[in-house]
This record gives structure tokens, C-alpha cells and sequence, in this order.
């Protein structure tokens, strides 16, 4: 199976159709290493001259500094032509003392504090910097983002729990009413706190990331199964585990936003020998297995480079022979029931 990267698929019971392949912007905040300014717009470039036209940022990403680069970009090109996603939850503001900030856990990024707010007035005002920082009036989708264990304790994430099901929720549902966004998605990085999220709230799309993957495939009876059985979309946001399934394993390879642990990198080395014996690129591999889930919309990579964006599109077209997925079951690396290209 291969996927064009214009293929259109709908998002829940939405009037918003996503292509199977976006691009994901998180390392334009520099997520890993900095990104200067030439880079930043020629990547962007990259991705639009390939076809991209469906891009996912945050606040979060970069504290601000994605959403910057990322509208600099668009806002010079016809509205009609592409589709934007950004998340709330956060909400940005000059540090105490800025002279001694800190942007960590970004590389570079900008010197700006995060509030978390998951209320009616935290989520309406996240929404009006969000279109200030992408010199944007208008986003598609918006996010409820890092509602999760990863940011937060057990004490806190009920109090931002409260505050999205007694009037955050209000919020989101009034912009999509109103015709100011299509869709209402919820991203995290946890598989049980997705799944209780899922429980407490409707949305129309979920952005999964490190538990869905060529590598792990953990969600699929729950988060994947709940996502299915309710209509609800799946956006993949980080098909190579945040690294690992590119770089491939050794040292300094990144596995869920840290470095990969021994046990991550034995089985990584497990799928390399897979790869190698059917001469299979294991990005491509990575990319095309996602897409298989009936449930997902679209997959989106990201790239802090030209060349990394026009590597990733290429992949899209990899054939793949149906041998390889077989021998990753049997060999007992992936899910014997995880759905795979035809």
C-alpha cells in the first residue's frame, strides 16, 4: 500500500477532511537543537513544494516560537489552500524575572512562562494568542493539549479537569458552533489518561503519539479500540517515537522525548534486522503502519530540515512487501492483531 500525501480523509462526524500526511512543527520550536531563522522558512518551504498542506503546532512548542514561524509563513499564502491545528491549555506570559528565565526543556524556543488553563476564559484567551502568534483570524481545529500525568500531578490534573468539564468544554463547543473552528481534538502523551479523558468528554479527534507506533502498539486495544467504536479520528503525532524509528538504534537515539533505554533499543534493533532482511526502509515502514488503523486521519511528522521533510514524503511511496509485516509478528515484534498496509 502506499498513500498519496493529498489523500483526503474525514475527521469524525466533522465537515473537516485532513490529508494522510501533515507536517508537524514541534522542531521548528527546537525541540532538540536550534533552528535558525533561514532553516526554519526553508523547511517550511520544503514542505509546501512537496504538497503539504495540513501543519500542526502549539503553544508549547517552542513557548511560542513554532506558531511564530509557522504564521510567517502562511499568512502569505492563500487561506483557502491549507489547514492549520494548534492546541489550548496553555497560556503564555512575560517570566517574573527575565534576565534569569530558562526555555527548557527547549533548546532555544521563546522567553516565555506558561500558565496552564483548562477554563471557559484560560481556553478563549489561548485561542486569541494563538491567532496573534499566526498572524492567522482563523485556525481549523484546536486541541485540549498535555492534559496528562507527563505535566502534571495527580492534585492538579483534577483541578484542570474540573475546569474543562465545568466550562473549558463551553468554550470549544461555542468556537465550533460558531463556525470559528471545524473541529475539537485532545492530545496527550499517556495511554491511560487519553482513555479517561475520552471518558469524561466528546471530542471529534485525538492527536496520539508515542503509544501508537511501529514500535509499540500497546493503545490498540483501548485508546485505539475507544477512538474506532466511537467515530472519533486519530491524528498520529509522533510515528517515529520522537526519534528512534528514524535515527535507528545507538547511541543518543530519543525514545519518547528522553533518551531510548535498553530495552527500547534491543526491540529496535529487532525491527532493524526485519528491515534489513527485506530490504525495507524502516521510516517508510513506520510512516505507511500507522496509516493502516481504520481509525487514523493522518500522520504527521516532523522535520527541522528541508532534506528530513522531502525524505518523509518519499517514504509515503515505499512499496512494501507483505512479507515484512508477517515476519514482524511472528518474530513477536508488533501486536499480532495490529492492522498493516494491504
Amino acid at each position: 500500500m502506499t498513500v498519496s500525501i493529498s489523500t483526503r480523509r474525514r475527521v469524525g462526524r466533522t465537515s473537516l477532511e485532513l490529508p494522510a500526511f501533515g507536517f508537524g512543527a514541534a522542531h521548528l520550536g527546537e525541540l532538540y537543537g536550534k533552528v535558525d531563522e533561514a532553516q526554519s522558512r526553508a523547511t517550511l518551504e520544503a514542505a509546501w513544494d512537496a504538497g503539504v498542506r495540513f501543519y500542526d503546532t502549539a503553544p508549547w512548542y517552542g513557548r511560542g516560537l513554532s506558531e511564530h514561524r509557522l504564521g510567517g509563513f502562511l499568512r502569505q499564502l492563500p487561506r483557502d489552500q491549507f489547514i492549520v491545528n494548534t492546541k489550548v491549555g496553555r497560556i503564555l506570559r512575560r517570566p517574573d524575572d527575565p534576565a534569569n528565565f530558562s526555555t527548557a526543556p527547549w533548546a532555544g524556543g521563546l522567553p516565555f512562562e506558561v500558565v496552564f488553563d483548562y477554563s471557559y476564559d484560560g481556553i478563549m484567551h489561548a485561542y486569541e494568542q494563538v491567532l496573534q502568534r499566526l498572524a492567522l483570524n482563523t485556525v481549523d481545529s484546536l486541541v485540549i493539549h498535555d492534559l496528562d500525568s507527563m505535566f502534571h500531578d495527580a492534585e492538579a490534573s483534577a483541578v484542570f479537569m474540573k475546569q474543562l468539564t465545568g466550562t473549558g468544554m463551553k468554550a470549544l463547543e461555542e468556537l465550533k458552533r460558531s463556525g470559528d473552528i471545524k473541529a475539537v481534538g485532545v492530545g496527550n502523551n499517556v495511554p491511560g489518561n487519553l482513555d479517561e479523558m475520552l471518558q469524561e468528554i466528546d471530542v471529534d479527534f485525538a492527536i496520539v503519539a508515542v503509544p501508537y507506533t511501529l514500535l509499540d502498539q500497546s493503545v490498540l486495544d483501548t485508546s485505539m479500540k475507544r477512538c474506532l467504536d466511537k467515530g472519533i479520528g486519530v491524528i498520529i503525532g509522533a510515528p517515529f517515537a520522537s526519534g528512534i524509528l528514524v535515527t535507528g538504534s545507538g547511541k543518543g537515539a530519543m525514545y519518547a522525548y528522553d533518551k531510548a533505554p535498553p530495552e527500547v533499543q534491543a526491540k529496535v534493533r529487532g525491527i532493524e534486522e526485519v528491515c534489513a532482511a527485506h530490504a525495507v526502509s524502516m521510516p517508510a515502514a513506520a510512516l505507511q503502519f500507522v496509516l493502516a488503523h481504520p481509525a487514523v486521519v493522518s500522520v504527521i511528522p516532523g522535520a527541522a530540515k528541508p532534506s528530513e521533510v522531502q525524505a518523509n514524503v518519499a517514504a509515503l511511496a515505499n512499496r512494501i512487501p507483505a512479507a515484512f509485516w508477517a515476519d514482524l509478528k511472528a518474530r513477536g515484534l508488533m501486536h499480532p492483531e495490529a492492522p498493516v498496509p494491504a
